[in-house]
């Protein structure tokens, strides 16, 4: 086997955030203190949000934003199949009902054509996941939820920064949860945010992200704050510290720098794979602008004497990481047998995850290291060929 010469992912961490971090270690100040407050009104800022919350991961900011809402015992909560296991898990944490919606074939993103169907009486909320960094379709998923009275919650762990119809993602739901997690677009190393335009929804995600202590308990530590501090919810410990928020800090501020890098290197591939049939890249609408947290294409496996598994293999022989985003969830053996689903239930999702494959993707990928894996792809095509 050929040592890895293209991984699947490789993070950019800058000087910058080295020292900002070494400077916290210094400072004393290593849980949720001032730079990590300084990383939520900056994050706000940035995707032009009233509000902005830092928690320790995209799956708390969800189980937050679901608590918040009210999301309870016997509730449903619409979500994509075609999506990471937090996306329903969350659900299932408040008592509540995950109810699956099938995705678009050519963009993987939950079909909002088919939501209506899925409601209920019980029906408190859906869940949009921006899949691989491009916007959902919004305005027809908002349409639906707002005649129907319930809440959007944005599932953008992959989609900073990505735009719908010019607005920035983060400013369109009634809560947005991103992700900080090492491969996405700006890391925190593990990390989450969560905007909202509604003030009564933000405070009460921010007390309950700290075990439910009034207001700005964390600054009884300070010279300013007091030692008394009162429990107003049983809450949860999902605060982020200073070391993750100085890191988030200086990442934030080359979000585009990263996401054009991103976007570069996408085109690029797609570029290459135009002329090979065999390897499809997924649709990109023209209303959105794309985060390109992933790049994935989908094999036409009718045109291949190989399956998925052994494309991988292949590409894996000739260095290059690759990874499946994702199983649909109700194909996994906890949703299928919990809930009691075939695979075909959700036939779109089903045929797409026979077919998917995830290249690598990241800032400092070169448009040599992109040939490179076209090339491989291109060999792999042209020996198992039908």
């Amino acid at each position: 086997m050929t040592a890895q010469r293209i991984p699947f992912f490789v993070p950019e961490i800058g000087e910058a955030e080295i020292a900002e971090v070494v400077e916290t270690l210094r400072s004393g100040w290593l849980t949720t203190g001032p730079r990590t407050k300084q990383f939520e009104r900056d994050f706000a800022a940035y995707v032009g949000a009233k509000h902005a919350i830092a928690v320790n991961s995209a799956t708390a900011a969800l189980h937050l934003a679901l608590d918040a809402i009210g999301v309870t015992s016997g509730d449903e909560v619409i979500v994509p199949t075609m999506t990471f296991t937090a996306t329903a898990e969350v659900v299932i944490h408040r008592g509540a009902t995950p109810v699956f919606v099938d995705c678009e074939a050519d963009t993987l993103n939950m079909d909002a054509s088919q939501l209506e169907r899925r409601i209920t009486r019980r029906t408190k909320a859906i869940i949009p996941v921006h899949y691989g960094g491009q916007p959902c379709e919004m305005d027809q998923i908002l349409e639906i939820a707002r005649s129907r009275g319930l809440k959007v919650i944005e599932d953008a762990a992959h989609a900073l920064p990505a735009r719908y119809r010019g607005r920035m993602i983060g400013t369109i739901g009634d809560v947005t949860c991103f992700s900080f997690y090492a491969n996405k677009t700006i890391t925190t190393g593990e990390g989450g945010m969560i905007t909202t335009e509604d003030s009564e929804l933000a405070e009460k995600m921010s007390i309950r992200s700290l075990h439910g202590m009034s207001k700005e308990a964390w600054k009884r530590f300070t010279a300013e704050g007091s030692w008394y501090y009162e429990v107003v919810y049983p809450g949860y410990k999902y605060n982020m510290p200073d070391i993750a928020g100085a890191l988030g800090l200086h990442q934030l501020r080359r979000a585009d720098e990263f996401r054009d890098a991103r976007r570069h290197a996408a085109e690029r591939y797609a570029a290459r794979l135009a002329d090979m049939p065999q390897v499809c890249a997924l649709a990109v609408r023209d209303h959105v602008q794309h985060s390109w947290h992933l790049y994935v294409v989908q094999l036409a496996l009718e045109q291949l004497r190989i399956d998925r598994a052994q494309f991988i293999s292949e590409l894996n022989k000739a260095g290059i990481g690759t990874s499946v985003h994702y199983l649909p969830l109700h194909m996994h053996p906890y949703y299928r047998d919990t809930f009691g689903f075939q695979p075909d239930d959700f036939p779109a999702a089903r045929a797409a995850y026979e077919r998917i494959v995830t290249l690598p993707l990241y800032p400092r990928m070169s448009e040599d290291d992109v040939d490179y894996v076209v090339s491989a792809i291109a060999a792999i095509v042209a020996e198992h060929r039908r």
